[in-house]
């Protein structure tokens, strides 16, 4: 199995449910800012709804971080726009919801469930040059956490700024990090 860490999003061009519009999202709408792509098996279940909101209740927070969210799954954008409709919960998403009936984008990540036509519960953070810096792969039956992926992506671009600094385990925003050094080596 190729590593993702550090593989370059792959192109593609999909249909999407936005702020109750229709409209195409490629690989070129992604380049130039942080995002996170968001799998999930399937509109109208039960675990999704769950997550897709604690995400959407974290949007505007990533939003000031510069972060777009994409979430994804194998259904249809038409799908998506009657989950929207007939779900309290789900009309809080203000985030665009990507289409991908043919396992495209599910498959380019590395989450697809070929016998069910479904995707794992996939998540992934993109550098604004489209490096894949963060993956996290959850069995369907297992919930993320949204307040983790923020602290995740918190860390990633601290990272990303701050040439020869390292986030340890448990890092909050405005705490101390490592310096990699021999003067480290088994002291820590």
């Amino acid at each position: 199995m190729t590593p993702i860490i550090n593989s370059q999003l792959t192109e593609f061009k999909v249909e999407a449910y936005h702020n109750g519009n229709f409209k195409t999202v490629s690989h070129n709408d992604v380049l130039g800012k942080w995002a996170i792509f968001f799998f999930y098996p399937a509109d109208f279940t039960f675990v999704c709804p769950t997550e897709l909101v604690d995400v959407a209740e974290k949007y505007e927070e990533l939003k000031k971080m510069g972060v777009e969210v994409y979430s994804v799954s194998t259904d249809k954008h038409f799908t998506h726009k009657a989950w929207h409709d007939a779900s309290e919960s789900i009309r809080k998403i203000k985030y665009p919801m990507l289409a991908d009936p043919t396992g495209h984008l599910t498959r380019a990540f590395g989450v697809m469930v070929e016998d069910e036509g479904v995707a794992y519960r996939g998540t992934f953070v993109v550098n604004p040059e489209g490096k894949i810096k963060i993956a996290e792969i959850h069995d369907n039956g297992i919930g993320r956490n949204a307040e983790e992926l923020v602290r995740k992506v918190k860390a990633a671009q601290f990272v990303a700024t701050h040439d020869g600094e390292v986030c340890p385990a448990n890092w909050q925003e405005g705490e101390e990090t490592l310096k990699p050094s021999i003067d480290l080596v088994g002291k820590i």
